[in-house]
């Protein structure tokens, strides 16, 4: 089992950048991706980045695209979401999630279930 904690989430206003953090600690040999997901109030979780560990590709769900960045340090311990361009509309709790998957087909990248892990989140508010 891996645990992760989120961190780095505030306020900003409209056109400001924030840089979220999650720490992974635990069986964290057995992480292949990592996923951002957020959750607005009576709004679903969805997906906004992910990132395969083990050879750091990068996939961005298209709402975030060319705004949000997803790293991981060289421990591949630590995943970053460093986000830029902020909207009132990417007001909502992040989370962060780990996945031992193998494999995941992209369709299913930004969907919870694949991932078996999650933190308690962190919240980002943007103001116009």
């Amino acid at each position: 089992q891996v645990q992760v904690v989120e961190s780095g989430g505030g306020s900003a206003q409209a056109g400001g950048s924030l840089r979220l953090s999650c720490a992974a600690s635990g069986n964290t040999l057995s992480m292949n991706y990592m996923g951002w997901f957020r959750q607005a109030p009576g709004k679903e979780r969805e997906g906004v980045a992910a990132i395969r560990t083990r050879d750091g590709s990068v996939y961005n769900a298209d709402a975030v695209k060319g705004r949000f960045t997803i790293s991981q340090n060289d421990a591949k311990n630590t995943t970053y979401l460093q986000m830029n361009s902020l909207q009132p509309e990417d007001t909502a709790m992040y989370y962060c999630a780990a996945s031992d998957r193998l494999w995941i087909l992209y369709a299913n990248l930004f969907k919870p279930p694949p991932y078996n892990d999650w933190g308690q989140g962190t919240q980002v508010t943007v103001s116009s």
